[in-house]
């Protein structure tokens, strides 16, 4: 038996191996029992910023002499 691996052969089983790896990527991020994470995830940028209930509004000057 013999296997001619030409560079169209290989380059074929790349992109189906491409395709499969970006298939299963995309079950996964879109996966309902996901959620939960990625919406954690979704508030990471803003985790070292204070919540806004601590924040407190600034004072205002009265232009008043």
């Amino acid at each position: 038996m013999d296997i001619d691996l030409s560079a169209g052969l290989i380059r074929g089983l790349g992109t189906v191996v491409v395709f499969v790896a970006f298939v299963g990527l995309t079950l996964w991020v879109f996966s309902r029992k996901r959620t939960p994470e990625f919406a954690e995830a979704r508030l990471l940028p803003f985790a070292d910023e204070p919540r806004p209930e601590t924040i407190s509004a600034p004072e205002t000057r009265s232009t008043r002499p």
